[in-house]
């Protein structure tokens, strides 16, 4: 490990259960979109395609094990398929499109679980609101704030970071959040976030 990444390492703050993966150990799928190639706006359009795909990676795998038409099958793929497009677009959506790290989104297939990184960088000046908005996620209960949130959105004009996607996985699919925050040393203004989301089989 370098000094620099050893001090990034230092200076990360996580919240929640964040767990590394050993990927020599993890069936896993990892794509990577950069910052440059496409304007972000226009690659959030391909969001749905991406989520498809992860969906359908995933099903290569268990169509062997299990009727693909069966229920629990169905919940499966359109768990994977939802959580996939919601944490791609709130990377994209708050991805700072000035700096060259580019958002990745990795997905793994555990014995028991499905678990999902994505990350991206923000503006370091959000972080706060940010890190204040995983603490009331993390200590309330989440269908009273779901309710709470709609209700909120219900009566403002904009609600950029409304956090119902992260309420969804709550609520209707039971996921495990967590976050990792780590600022950057090459760009003092930058900090890399990455979600990682938790399934259970």
């Amino acid at each position: 490990m370098t000094e620099a990444t050893q001090n990034i390492a230092e200076n990360s703050q996580c919240w929640g259960n964040y767990i590394e993966l050993d990927t020599s150990d993890t069936e896993y799928l990892f794509i990577s979109f950069s910052p440059t190639s496409m304007p972000i706006q226009q690659r959030w359009r391909n969001n749905g395609l991406s989520a498809d795909f992860i969906s359908s990676y995933m099903r290569s795998f268990f169509i062997a094990d299990e009727d693909e038409n069966s229920s629990a099958a169905r919940y499966r793929f359109n768990a994977v398929k939802y959580v996939a497009n919601e944490l791609l677009e709130n990377a994209m959506k708050f991805h700072d499109p000035q700096h060259e790290y580019p958002i990745t989104i990795s997905f793994h297939l555990l014995e028991r679980s499905i678990v999902f990184y994505v990350a991206n960088g923000i503006e370091q000046g959000k972080v706060p609101a940010f890190q204040s908005f995983i603490k009331k996620l993390l200590e309330s209960d989440p269908n009273e704030l779901y309710f709470q949130q709609m209700e909120a959105n219900a009566e403002a004009s904009e609600h950029k970071q409304s956090g119902l996607g992260f309420l969804s996985m709550l609520c209707d699919y039971s996921a495990k959040l967590s976050w990792k925050f780590e600022p950057q040393l090459k760009q003092p203004e930058v900090c890399i976030v990455t979600t990682r989301v938790a399934l259970d089989l």
